[in-house]
């Protein structure tokens, strides 16, 4: 029962137009003050103790080398390079998006760093060429993540880990999207 009454304490808060972690945070305090018989003590020391760690020390070197590599050029090489592969096929900016954003990321390993060091040269050029600016947003952000998914399959190939196996392992998560577009596009015509 009390499940129910969170879920509808935070669908209720984010109905009222409040930004999602605010109300994340106010549901989660008001399980813990209400439900639970754990000290509002522990809930400051959490906090604090969450961002006390080293590793997090990473996040702004990662977007200072996405900066530099964004200031030196590598950027708008990378992004010139991926245009003239898939630049003159339709739709061919948003696959350049996409593709800049994949050599990017294997290069800086930062997600947050590729968004904002490809997203900063990729977003307007989109938007000069024609296309929303939430798709494009869309599609740089949604590219960004592919950071993690390279260094994931290098670290797969110093494991011994199978790329086959991986990727296979992907197929069902990248199905359910694919063939609702196909059902979208009936006709069989591309985008």
């Amino acid at each position: 029962m009390s499940s129910v009454i969170i879920f509808g304490l935070l669908i209720a808060l984010m109905l009222t137009g409040m930004p999602i972690s605010i109300a994340l945070g106010m549901t989660v305090l008001t399980f813990i003050y209400t439900m639970t018989n754990v000290p509002t003590e522990s809930v400051a020391l959490k906090l604090f103790t969450g961002i006390d760690n080293f590793e997090i020390m990473a996040i702004p070197f990662f977007i200072l080398a996405g900066n530099f590599l964004t200031h030196g050029g590598v950027a708008r090489r990378m992004i010139n390079f991926a245009t003239s592969m898939v630049g003159h096929w339709y739709g061919g900016l948003g696959l350049a998006g996409v593709m800049a954003c994949a050599l990017f990321a294997a290069v800086s390993g930062s997600s947050p760093a590729t968004v904002i060091a490809i997203g900063s040269i990729m977003l307007p050029a989109m938007v000069r060429q024609g296309f929303p600016r939430r798709f494009g947003a869309g599609v740089i952000a949604t590219s960004g993540a592919l950071g993690i998914l390279i260094w994931l399959l290098c670290s797969g190939s110093q494991l011994f880990i199978e790329h086959g196996r991986t990727i296979i392992q992907g197929l069902p998560a990248q199905a359910g999207p694919s063939a609702w577009w196909h059902s979208r596009n009936a006709s069989g015509a591309c985008c």
